[in-house]
C-alpha cells in the first residue's frame, strides 16, 4: 500500500487481474453506469412527463420498494442450488424489460406495476449477484467487494453527469434517452457475464436447515442492526440538503460540492480501509469506530445552524468528510460479516437477508430522518449520531457472537469455478 495517496495510482488499483475478477468489475462499472443515469431522474421523470403528483410518486415508490424486498431471501436460495450467474443474468434481464416498460408509463396505475417488477429483479439480482461475488473473490471477497464498491461509486458518478445533462434539458425526449440508455446498460453488462465460468452449487450439510439464515440468531441480529446503521447512507443525500437549504446560510450549491466529496473519498479510499477488515473481530471493531465516527459527524452537521454562511458551508465539507470517513469502516465492516457468517454454501440465501435488512432501513430512513431528525434540530443531530454509536457499540459483542456459533469445521470452501 502506498504511504501517500496517489489518485492515479488508487484508480488503477482498482483494475483487478485479467480473469472472472476483472469481467465482474467491468460488469459492476456498467451496470452502476446506467444506475447513475436514472438515479435522481426517476421522480422528476415522474412528475415532469408522467404527470404525477409527488405524493403519487412516492407513495408509488414506497409500495414498489416494500415489495422488491419480497424477492431477495427466495432468489439468493435460488443463486445457492444453481449457477450464481446465471440467476443474475436473469435478473438482470428481467429489469431491463422494467426500465423499457417505464417508457410507456402512462398513469399511477401503471407506474406502480413497472417500478414493483423493477424492484423485484433489482433485489433479487442483488441477493444473487452476493452469491456472485463470493464465488468470483474467493478468499478474498470482502476485500474484493470493497474494490467493487469503490468501482460502483465512480460508475454512479459518471452516470450522474448523464443524468445532470437531461435534468437540465428537462423534456420529456432527454429523460427517456436515460431509460433507453440503462436498459442498454443492463443488456451489456449481461452479455459481459456471459464470459464468466459457470459455477457449480456447492455441497450443502445432509441435515441442515431449509432456511438456515432466518434460523441463525447472530445473523438476524446483525442483521437488524446493519440494517438501523444503514440509514447513516441516507444522511448525506437526504437529510443534509434540507438542512443546509431550510436550516443553514451555506450555499445552495454546496450540496452538490458534498455530495462529490463523499464520491470522493470512496473511490480513493475504499480498497485501504477495506484492508484492514478481513476477520469478524475486525469487522466488529470496524463497526464501532464507525458509530464514534458518526456521533462526531452528526454532532458538527448539526452546529452549522447559525453560522455566517462561509463557516457553515466550511464546517459542513469537514463533516460530510469526516462521515465519509466513517462510511468507509461500516461499509468494509459489513462487507466482512456478510461473507464471514454465512456458511459458504447458502450465500445467497444469507445476502438476501441482509439485503432485507438494509431495505427496511432505508425505507425507514425518511420517516426518521426527515420526520423525527430534521424536526428536533441540532438536537435532532445529536442524537441521530448518539443512536448510530450505540448501535456500533454492539458491533464487537455481535461479531464475537457469531465467530462463537459458526460450526468449528467450517473451513473456507473451494470456490473454484466449473468449467462449461
Amino acid at each position: 500500500m502506498p504511504k501517500k495517496l496517489d489518485p492515479v495510482h488508487a484508480l488503477a488499483f482498482l483494475i483487478p487481474e485479467p480473469g472472472p475478477r476483472r469481467i465482474y468489475a467491468l460488469n459492476v462499472l456498467i451496470s452502476s453506469f446506467g444506475f447513475g443515469l436514472v438515479f435522481t431522474a426517476m421522480t422528476l421523470y415522474a412528475t415532469s412527463v408522467v404527470h404525477l403528483s409527488p405524493a403519487a410518486v412516492g407513495l408509488g415508490l414506497t409500495i414498489a420498494g416494500l415489495a422488491g424486498l419480497l424477492a431477495a431471501i427466495p432468489i439468493g436460495d435460488v443463486a445457492d442450488r444453481r449457477d450464481p450467474g446465471q440467476v443474475v443474468r436473469a435478473s438482470m434481464l428481467v429489469q431491463c424489460a422494467a426500465v423499457v416498460g417505464y417508457l410507456f408509463v402512462h398513469d399511477f396505475a401503471t407506474f406502480v406495476t413497472v417500478a414493483v417488477v423493477d424492484l423485484l429483479a433489482y433485489n433479487a439480482s442483488l441477493s444473487a449477484d452476493g452469491a456472485l461475488l463470493r464465488r468470483v473473490g474467493g478468499e478474498g471477497a470482502a476485500a474484493f467487494r470493497s474494490s467493487t464498491q469503490a468501482i460502483s461509486n465512480l460508475g454512479i458518478s459518471l452516470g450522474l453527469l448523464g443524468c445532470g445533462v437531461a435534468e437540465q434539458l428537462n423534456t420529456a425526449d432527454a429523460y427517456r434517452s436515460l431509460f433507453a440508455m440503462t436498459a442498454l446498460t443492463l443488456l451489456v453488462g449481461m452479455v459481459i457475464l456471459r464470459r464468466l465460468p459457470r459455477y457449480a452449487p456447492l455441497p450443502r450439510p445432509e441435515q441442515g436447515r431449509r432456511w438456515e439464515a432466518l434460523a441463525d440468531k447472530p445473523f438476524v441480529t446483525y442483521t437488524v442492526a446493519n440494517g438501523l446503521m444503514f440509514i447513516q447512507y441516507l444522511v448525506i443525500i437526504l437529510l443534509l440538503p434540507l438542512w443546509v437549504v431550510h436550516h443553514t446560510h451555506a450555499p445552495r450549491w454546496s450540496i452538490s460540492l458534498y455530495v462529490l466529496i463523499n464520491t470522493i473519498f470512496v473511490v480513493l479510499f475504499q480498497v485501504r480501509v477495506g484492508r484492514n477488515v478481513e476477520t469478524l473481530r475486525q469487522a466488529g471493531a470496524g463497526l464501532r469506530r464507525a458509530g464514534i465516527i458518526f456521533l462526531l459527524s452528526c454532532s458538527a452537521m448539526g452546529l452549522a445552524a447559525g453560522l455566517p454562511g462561509w463557516a457553515a458551508a466550511l464546517l459542513l465539507a469537514t463533516a460530510v468528510t469526516l462521515h465519509t470517513y466513517g462510511e468507509l469502516w461500516h461499509a468494509a465492516a459489513t462487507f466482512a460479516l456478510d461473507f464471514g457468517l454465512a456458511p459458504e454454501h447458502a450465500q445467497g440465501q444469507y445476502q438476501g437477508l441482509a439485503g432485507i435488512g438494509s431495505g427496511a432501513g432505508a425505507a425507514a430512513a425518511p420517516i426518521l430522518l426527515i420526520g423525527v431528525c430534521l424536526s428536533l434540530g441540532r438536537l435532532g443531530f445529536v442524537a441521530l449520531g448518539a443512536c448510530l454509536a450505540l448501535i456500533g457499540f454492539t458491533g464487537p459483542a455481535l461479531a464475537r457472537w457469531g465467530e462463537r456459533t459458526r460450526p468449528a469445521s467450517a473451513q473456507p470452501a473451494d470456490v473454484q469455478p466449473q468449467q462449461g
